[in-house]
């Protein structure tokens, strides 16, 4: 795998991807169940040909996270 320096880095499968004008909403099922969305380029999910089942590492690389209770 390539050298990277972000600390969270999750492997997952494609789930689903919905094309837009633009931009690409990808579904992410990460081991254990859990799921996450990306959005990027539709140029891009065409480059890297994702479609269902395609794995896939999920870089995230955030400066705030935040946190609430009582929802």
């Amino acid at each position: 795998m390539p050298e990277i320096s972000a600390r969270n880095v999750l492997k997952g499968k494609v789930k689903k991807v919905t094309h837009g004008a633009v931009n690409s909403e990808i579904l992410v099922t990460l081991p254990g169940g859990m799921e996450l969305v990306s959005i990027i380029t539709r140029v891009s999910a065409e480059k890297m040909h994702l479609k269902e089942g395609t794995e896939v590492v999920a870089i995230i690389r955030a400066s705030n996270v935040m946190l609430a209770t009582g929802f």
